[in-house]
């Protein structure tokens, strides 16, 4: 396990090596407490979900001020951003980008106080994450992904979005 510091604080990326393949395919292990923990990563997270999506879907930028997010790409392949949004950070409204897919494994720890949103570059992809919080859609906050004010580059014009996202 590899973790890199982002420009954002508190964001981290993990590159996971820790996989076995043989003639039958390819084994994953995508999070162990323990070996996370002996890496500086002490958070309890209490649960996983997952979304999957067509190419050029585009789904965010949303965030919350208390959520722990451990973002993956278990199938195909996605554009991540991430936006600071933690008014007593050094890095406050600043966003950093990164590609996720199931050939890299690279996985993006993302901090409360965040705002994320991922744009889904193959024909399918799995969006999975884990959570320190339950959801609670009504705690949620939402930035419009094309927002001049933060100026994020998306490498698609114009991505399909869902109702919330198209309506801010």
């Amino acid at each position: 396990m590899i973790i890199t510091n982002t420009k954002l604080s508190e964001v981290k990326v993990i590159s996971n090596n820790d996989t076995f393949e043989d003639f039958r395919g390819e084994y994953v292990e995508t999070y162990n407490r323990k070996l996370y923990f002996e890496n500086g990563i002490d958070i309890d997270f209490v649960q996983d979900d997952y979304s999957w999506s067509n190419k050029g879907v585009l789904r965010g930028l949303h965030g919350d001020k208390e959520t722990w997010k451990l973002i993956s790409c278990p199938f195909g392949k996605f554009y991540l951003v991430v936006l600071d949004l933690n008014k007593s950070s050094n890095s406050y409204g600043l966003w950093e980008s990164f590609v996720l897919s199931d050939i890299n494994k690279k996985q993006v720890l993302i901090p409360p106080n965040h705002a994320n949103g991922h744009l889904i570059l193959s024909d399918k992809a799995i969006f999975q994450y884990k959570q320190s919080e339950y959801y609670s859609p009504g705690k949620q906050f939402t930035i419009k992904f094309n927002d001049p004010k933060y100026n994020i580059w998306w490498p698609e014009d114009r991505p399909t979005l869902s109702q919330r996202d198209q309506c801010l």
